[in-house]
């Protein structure tokens, strides 16, 4: 007496493996919100599917995996728009959590210094996988290498951050501001090799000023340090 639905924006189905919000149909779904109408007209829809059955909009992120399971994404209303995309965190949270290395990730989007939204992935290295001797640089060059073979560019964070474990609220919730923010080691970085002469050593310092980095070496790699074709025009 159940019924569950995967939706788009405009309410229509996902095609499976994509995300969409998760609905609730059937004879447990409630009349509403009690002295709530505004909301009780926003989550409470009528059903496209059932004639007379109405659903219940949860705003909870879900997709299908192969075996037919629901995965929990996150919530809708933790999407965040970078640079005129629709992201949601979740997602890119749960395809880190695919890499052998990871235990648990959290994907947030923050200011940089000149006021710029970037995402930035914590994680919590599983300790058998072996990463513990890896250094930041290292780390997340390989956790950026993943997701790229996985989502689009703009899903990528620009940096990695490795936590012994995620800062929790006293109610178990993921405590949000207790999260830091990214050290240099946290970037994708090449093996450090001083810029060569005047054009290098001025070119690596604007891209320090512009992307908020400490130093730049002559392989670094400026996307992959955090820059994008938004800052790239500043240069």
């Amino acid at each position: 007496n159940t019924r569950v639905y995967l939706l788009d924006g405009h309410g229509g189905p996902v095609p499976f493996g994509a995300v969409g919000e998760l609905c609730i149909g059937g004879a447990g779904v409630a009349r509403g919100y009690l002295n709530r109408p505004e909301l009780t007209a926003e989550r409470f829809i009528a059903s496209p599917f059932v004639d007379g059955d109405r659903l219940y909009r949860t705003g909870d992120l879900a997709r299908y995996l192969p075996d037919g399971n629901l995965e929990f994404l996150g919530r809708n209303d933790e999407q965040v728009k970078i640079r005129g995309f629709r992201i949601e965190p979740g997602e890119i949270a749960a395809r880190l959590c695919e890499h052998a290395w990871l235990r648990e990730a959290v994907v947030v989007a923050r200011q940089d210094r000149a006021g710029d939204k970037h995402l930035v992935a914590y994680v919590v290295c599983a300790p058998e996988a072996g990463s513990d001797d890896d250094d930041g640089g290292g780390l997340a060059g390989a956790l950026r290498a993943h997701l790229g073979a996985r989502l689009p560019d703009y899903m990528v964070p620009s940096a990695f951050v490795r936590l012994a474990a995620l800062p929790l609220t006293p109610n178990g919730k993921l405590d949000r501001k207790a999260l830091p923010a990214p050290a240099d080691d946290a970037y994708a970085r090449r093996s450090y090799e001083a810029p060569r002469g005047a054009v290098e050593t001025a070119l690596a310092q604007i891209w320090a000023e512009l992307l908020g980095v400490e130093r730049v070496g002559r392989h670094d790699h400026f996307f992959e340090l955090g820059g994008h074709s938004l800052l790239a025009v500043q240069l």
